[in-house]
């Protein structure tokens, strides 16, 4: 099964006076177990999918399933708990809270789920074990470094063990060789986790690294290339 299918999809903002397109008609099947990278230009409109796959946004039109889900048709409160349950996010500012540690920031999700202490203690301690962090579990996000702080916003993300992973430009703060790293760490918790890992990038060490790469441009997505399968494009 596809974690995600996006059929007709359109998304329109309201400048002033003004109607933006910012999606237009999008058809997109996102395959399971796989890195897809959505990659153009500033503007081009890969935020806004992102957003909507990640169910933050909602379109003007379209069907979006997400795990089997509708989830056009969740009503918000629903919609908060399937979020919860079923995707996990990571953002170029790490997003991390600063007043907990390490270990408590890749605890926090699973403490709104309500998942036991003994099961919580053993899912944090692996996850911070799996990303190399275990020597830095009492630290807060400003006594680590960049890198360290996105690799704590992975074991954050997977704590839930989510459906689909979202990253949203992951590697924009980090120099090109602590990038390299964490694509490395993102490549192989997807494989150990059986996640699906979905990006909005203009790194090439990121695209470099995609299964399936979209190409997205004035909110049309032009081209769709499938690793070991043949590219198509999109009318």
């Amino acid at each position: 099964m596809h974690p995600v299918i996006l059929r007709n999809v359109s998304r329109t903002y309201r400048l002033g006076s003004v109607d933006v397109p910012a999606l237009s008609d999008i058809h997109l099947e996102i395959r399971a177990n796989c890195f897809t990278v959505i990659c153009g230009p500033s503007g081009s409109g890969k935020t806004t999918l992102l957003n909507v796959v990640g169910c933050i946004d909602r379109p003007d039109h379209g069907e979006v399933l997400v795990a089997g889900q509708n989830v056009l048709a969740l009503s918000d409160d629903a919609l908060s708990d399937f979020r919860a349950r079923n995707l996990g996010f990571i953002f170029q500012n790490f997003n991390l809270l600063q007043v907990l540690t390490a270990y408590e920031n890749v605890e926090y999700p699973l403490l709104l789920s309500g998942m036991p202490a003994p099961q919580r203690h053993e899912r944090v301690r692996s996850l911070l074990d799996a990303v190399g962090l275990s020597d830095k579990a009492r630290n807060r996000p400003g006594q680590l470094s960049g890198g360290q702080r996105q690799r704590v916003a992975i074991a954050r993300a997977l704590a839930p063990a989510p459906t689909l992973v979202l990253a949203d430009e992951p590697t924009a703060n980090l120099d090109s060789h602590t990038g390299a790293g964490i694509i490395a760490l993102m490549r192989q918790m997807q494989r150990e986790h059986h996640v699906s890992f979905v990006f909005s990038s203009h790194d090439p060490q990121v695209q470099a690294a995609a299964d399936d790469t979209v190409t997205i441009c004035d909110g049309r997505i032009t081209s769709i290339e499938r690793l070991a399968e043949s590219s198509g494009v999109l009318a």
